[in-house]
């Protein structure tokens, strides 16, 4: 009985973190993001997140849909874009603008 219950309060533990992860990510306006992506990530990684072959292969970019891109954490993918990695320099995007280009990023799939 006691499992029972215990399993029970996980599961709304569990159910409750993710419902509250979604609301923030569809806080987010995924076109607001399009608009600041095409600004000033797009001559790089894409209109619509795939890089050209050459661009790819001179910064080692992959594309948006990557499970390696698309499996980061979104507070990931803001480290990424507001410092840098690899070869792509830090952007200045903060606060919801840069929740806007993540909540892009993610329909780049």
């Amino acid at each position: 009985m006691k499992a029972t219950i215990r399993n029970l309060i996980t599961a709304g533990l569990i159910c409750g973190t993710a419902s509250l992860m979604t609301t923030a990510a569809l806080a987010a306006d995924a076109a607001a993001g399009k608009a600041i992506y095409a600004a000033k990530c797009k001559s790089c990684h894409g209109a619509d997140g795939a890089p050209s072959a050459g661009m790819a292969k001179a910064m080692g970019i992959k594309p948006m849909g990557d499970p390696a891109i698309q499996g980061k954490s979104d507070d990931d993918l803001k480290v990424s874009i507001t410092k840098g990695v690899g070869k792509m320099k830090a952007q200045p995007v903060s606060g919801a603008d840069l929740d806007n280009v993540v909540a892009a990023i993610r329909t780049m799939k």
